[in-house]
C-alpha cells in the first residue's frame, strides 16, 4: 500500500510533538511493507528554528535513528496530481496550511482513488475553534483524534462515525529501558515552555517539590522567556536547552524519576488525554509522578504504572518515596513497561490505523449495495 502522509515536519522535533509519534508509526508501517511517503512544506517554522539554533548538526540524532525515513520537501508550485499519484491513504495533519489540506481535498473529491484522513493532535478545536473550523474538509473520508474528548468535538460538528479515536504511543523501538544500567540521579522533566499554559502547574507540581525534597532536576526544553529561566534560577533547576527527541532515552536512564504536568486545556476540556512523554517515559523504564489528569479512557493502571499527586505536597510526598523505596521504583516500572508493551506501541497504532481503513472500506460497500 502507498501512504502519504502530510505533516509540518517529519525531520524537526523543535516544539513539535506530533514528529516523535509520526516517527514511530510511520516507521512500523515501512517495516510491514508499505510504501512509505512524508510531505513537509519549505520553511516549515520547526525546522527553521532548529537550524537556526543548532545549524544541521542538529539533525543528527534523528538521521541515526530513523535512517529507514526520508520526507519530501515541496514549495508554492507541488504538483499534487503528481504527489498523490498511486496513493492508497492520504493522510493531513492540522499544522498545514488550511489551502494545502483544502486543496488535497478536492484532489479526492474529483474521484482521487485514495482514502483521505485529517490528523488532529492539539486542543485548537477548544482552544481556537474558529481556526479548525475554517479547515475545508469537505473532501475527507474521516478524521483521526487523538483522545476521545476531541472526537467528540468532531462528533458535535457532524461527523459523526467518520471519526476515529488515534492516541500517541511510544515507538518502543528507540524508546526502551537501558540496556545496562548505571546509577541514576534526581528529576529530568523534558517539555517546552510554550504559551503560559502550565506555567503555575509546573512551580506547583514540579520546581517547588523539586526543591522541597532536595532532589536535582534537570530541564531540557525550548521557548523558555527570561522570566522562566529567573523562575528556573530561583529553584535551583538546571536548564539544559532543546534536546533532540532521539536522544531521550538516554536522558531518562541517567535520573530517578520524571514528572507529567499536563497543559492546563488537557486538564480542564480535553480529558484523557495525555502528552505523548508519558508513553514514552514509561517505554523507557522510568517512575513518573503525575499531576492531576482524568485518565477518563482508562489508558493506564494509575497507581500501577504510574503514581499520582493531588497537590504540590502530595507530589513533594510521592518524590520522596520514590527517592527512598527502591522497591516502589521497580514496581511501577515493571507495570508502566508492561502497559505499554501490552497497548500503547507504535505497532498498536499502525494496526489501528489499518484498521480503520478496513471500516471505511467495508462501510463503503454496504453503502453501495
Amino acid at each position: 500500500m502507498r501512504i502519504v502522509y502530510f505533516t509540518h515536519s517529519l525531520a524537526s522535533c523543535w516544539n513539535h510533538g506530533n514528529a516523535h509519534f509520526l516517527r514511530g508509526v510511520l516507521r512500523e508501517l515501512v517495516r510491514r511493507g508499505h510504501d512509505v511517503t512524508a510531505m513537509e512544506p519549505d520553511g516549515a517554522w520547526s525546522l527553521q528554528n532548529l537550524l537556526a539554533d543548532h545549524g544541521p548538526e542538529g539533525l543528527r540524532a534523528w538521521r541515526e535513528a530513523y535512517p529507514e525515513l526520508s520526507s519530501e520537501s515541496f514549495g508554492p508550485e507541488l504538483d499534487l496530481e503528481r504527489a498523490l499519484d498511486g496513493a492508497d491513504l492520504v493522510v493531513v495533519h492540522e499544522w498545514n496550511d488550511p489551502d494545502l489540506v483544502a486543496a488535497i481535498g478536492r484532489v479526492r473529491a474529483r474521484g482521487g482513488r485514495f482514502t483521505l484522513l485529517f490528523h488532529d493532535t492539539h486542543h485548537r478545536a477548544v482552544s481556537d475553534p474558529d481556526a479548525i473550523r475554517a479547515f475545508d474538509l469537505s473532501g475527507y473520508d474521516g478524521v483521526l483524534a487523538f483522545g476521545e474528548a476531541l472526537a467528540e468535538v468532531y462528533r458535535r460538528w457532524g461527523w459523526g462515525r467518520r471519526v476515529f479515536v488515534w492516541h500517541e504511543a511510544a515507538d518502543v523501538a528507540l524508546f526502551r529501558p537501558p540496556a545496562e544500567e548505571r546509577p541514576r540521579d534526581g528529576l529530568v522533566w523534558i517539555g517546552n515552555w510554550g504559551d503560559e499554559e502550565r506555567s503555575a502547574e509546573l512551580e506547583t507540581f514540579l520546581f517547588a517539590p523539586a526543591q522541597a525534597v532536595g532532589l536535582p532536576l534537570d530541564i531540557y526544553g525550548v521557548r523558555y522567556p527570561p522570566h522562566a529561566l529567573a523562575t528556573l534560577s530561583r529553584y535551583g533547576v538546571r536548564y539544559r536547552g532543546w534536546l533532540p527527541n532521539a536522544r531521550a532515552p538516554e536522558v531518562f536512564a541517567q535520573h530517578l524519576a520524571t514528572v507529567h504536568v499536563p497543559r492546563r486545556f488537557y486538564v480542564q476540556v480535553l480529558p484523557g488525554i495525555p502528552t505523548i512523554r508519558v508513553f514514552e517515559a514509561l517505554a523507557c523504564g522510568i517512575p513518573l509522578v503525575s499531576a492531576p489528569w482524568s485518565d477518563c479512557e482508562h489508558l493506564f493502571r494509575p497507581g500501577e504504572d504510574f503514581l499520582f499527586a493531588e497537590s504540590g505536597e502530595d507530589m513533594a510526598r510521592r518524590l520522596r518515596s520514590l527517592r527512598e523505596d527502591p522497591e516502589l521504583r521497580a514496581g511501577l516500572v515493571r507495570s508502566g513497561l508492561q502497559t505499554i508493551l501490552a497497548r500503547h506501541t507504535c505497532a498498536h497504532r499502525a494496526e489501528e490505523l489499518l484498521g480503520v481503513l478496513d471500516t471505511l472500506a467495508r462501510r463503503a460497500l454496504e453503502a453501495a449495495e
